[in-house]
Formats: C-alpha cells, sequence, structure tokens
C-alpha cells in the first residue's frame, strides 16, 4: 500500500481558499448545476455526465503522488479562463436553441462549459501555475459534464447512421445475405430493415470514447499511443453497429422475419458493446508490453557510464 507525502503546512491556506471559492461558485452557478443533474438523470445519453467529476477527481488521486505542492503564479491563465466563462454566460443569455423536454440544452451546455471554465480559473489562481500543470487532463476531463446540443447530436447521428449503413453493405456480401440498398435501407429476402437514429451507436461510441481517454491516460505513457487508441474509437464504434444489422439480417433470413423481434435486436447492445471492447483492450495490452520492453533499454542505456540516453 503507497503512502502519500503529506501536503506542507504552508499550502494549506491555498487549498483554504480554493475551497472556500469553490463553494462559492458552486452556490452561484447552483440553479445550472441542478438543471444539469435533472437532465442527466432524464437523458440516457448523457446519463455519464453524473459520473465525471468523480472520475476526474480519481485521476487527480492518482497523481497525487507526483503533485508539486508549492504555489507559484500564472501569470495570465486564471485571467483568460475567468474573461471564457464570463463569455459563454454572455452567450447562453443570447442563445435560443432546441428545448428537450422544457429544457435548452445549448444555453444548459454553456452555462456548464462556464462554471468549468471558472473552476479551472480559480483553481489555478489559489493552487498555483505548478500545481495545476500536473493536473491538465483532470481538469480538461471535467468538459464532458456539458451535454452536446441537439442540433450538434443529430449531426453526429446522421453521420454514423450513414457510415454503418455503408459498412453494412460491405459486410453483407461477406456473410452471404442478398441485399438491395436504397440509402438507409436493405432489402432483404424476406423482409426490409433500415438504420434508424436508435441504430447509429451514439451513446455507446461516446461513452467508449470517454472511456479510452480515461484508460490511455491511466496506462499508457506515450501520447501517439493514446491518440491511436483514441481515434480506433470511430471506426469500432461504425463497425460495431454495422456487425449488429448485419447479425440480424442474416438471423431474419436464416431464420424467419421474427427475429427483428427478438432480444439480439432490442436487448442486444451491451454485448455487442462488450464485444467492441476486445480489440481495444488488445491494442491497450499490446501497447502496454512495447513500453515496458522500452523501459529496460532506456534505464540501462541511462546507468551505463558515457553513455547518453538515446531519444
Amino acid at each position: 500500500m503507497s503512502h502519500h507525502p503529506p501536503i506542507p503546512e504552508t499550502f494549506h491556506r491555498h487549498l483554504k481558499r480554493f475551497g472556500i471559492g469553490s463553494i462559492l461558485l458552486i452556490a452561484a452557478f447552483a440553479t445550472t448545476l441542478a438543471a444539469l443533474v435533472r437532465y442527466a438523470l432524464n437523458d440516457d445519453l448523457f446519463s455519464y455526465i453524473l459520473l465525471i467529476p468523480f472520475v476526474s477527481a480519481f485521476l487527480v488521486s492518482c497523481r497525487r503522488q507526483d503533485l508539486e505542492f508549492v504555489h507559484s503564479r500564472a501569470p495570465g491563465v486564471p485571467l483568460v479562463l475567468a474573461a471564457i466563462s464570463l463569455l459563454l454566460l454572455v452567450l447562453s443569455f443570447r442563445h435560443s436553441g432546441t428545448a428537450v423536454e422544457g429544457v435548452d440544452v445549448g444555453i444548459l451546455s454553456l452555462r456548464t462549459l462556464a462554471f468549468v471554465a471558472g473552476w479551472v480559473a480559480l483553481a489555478v489562481w489559489t493552487l498555483g501555475g505548478r500545481l495545476m500543470s500536473g493536473l491538465v487532463f483532470p481538469a480538461a476531463f471535467l468538459v464532458f459534464m456539458a451535454p452536446i446540443p441537439p442540433e450538434l447530436v443529430e449531426l453526429i447521428e446522421k453521420w454514423l447512421q450513414h457510415a454503418s449503413a455503408e459498412v453494412t453493405s460491405w459486410l453483407f456480401p461477406l456473410v452471404d445475405v442478398p441485399n438491395f440498398r436504397t440509402g438507409l435501407s436493405f432489402q432483404l429476402p424476406n423482409i426490409s430493415i433500415m438504420v434508424a437514429p436508435e441504430c447509429s451507436g451514439i451513446r455507446s461510441t461516446l461513452v467508449l470514447f470517454i472511456t479510452s481517454l480515461v484508460a490511455g491516460q491511466l496506462l499508457l505513457e506515450r501520447p501517439w499511443q493514446r491518440a491511436v487508441l483514441t481515434l480506433l474509437v470511430i471506426p469500432l464504434g461504425i463497425l460495431r453497429n454495422a456487425f449488429r444489422i448485419v447479425t440480424l439480417g442474416w438471423l431474419c433470413t436464416h431464420y424467419g422475419p421474427d427475429m427483428i423481434h427478438s432480444a439480439i435486436h432490442h436487448r442486444g447492445g451491451p454485448v455487442f458493446f462488450a464485444i467492441s471492447l476486445l480489440p481495444l483492450f488488445a491494442l491497450l495490452l499490446v501497447f502496454r508490453k512495447l513500453g515496458n520492453r522500452s523501459k529496460p533499454l532506456e534505464e540501462k542505456t541511462a546507468e551505463t557510464p558515457g553513455v547518453p540516453p538515446q531519444d
């Protein structure tokens, strides 16, 4: 069991200022945060929002041992972040967008981002630039607290629909299922199926995207490996959707059109989501092994007298 070094007494007053400032900021945004909680509880797509602050806090605790509890000024950074927060607030009062169940998600998103920017500005101002430089990712991760506006959700859904339909048209011949495609619809021998918005997989793709960011940050050291892991999520999500559609089409063709009402269609999402995790975890293991192999070589080179470390 690892023990974290104690926080220096001289730093306690900075933590106290940060705590008091956080309470005041939360009180100022209480209406927005309450609306955000209610919205997340009633919307399946954004239910993950409630976990974001806790994941961010966990990421901070993981870096606790490497943090430097020394207050240092970061000239201009708190001011810029505070200005961004103020600008987002002003934009929220001028915004008029699509309301979902009585909630203007655009306004809620802008005000949530304003809160996040203001809170990070407070953290940099009270805790100092040196400490916060080690917490850039946990602070930036809080951006996912803001729900995506409906207009952007619709665009993403449409793109995922068409991309999934395209990949589906490539896979049907591989499993010997005759089909005739018209846009998002596929005419099979005994049934016609369509890639509906509900089949876009936006929720699972978004969750997988966020998960890959956290996994890469915790388990991978090289930025390019983290980038590859995260970017893989998009084609993986599309392939998962296409595989699910092709599986359903194959079952309908070989076992009857009633398979469209089966559990694999209505409740099979988690199964296909779990399957899509396999290549992601496989890539993660490969990257981890590559990292572990390179470490001993780098350490040995660094310890050899007269031999400079290699890049």
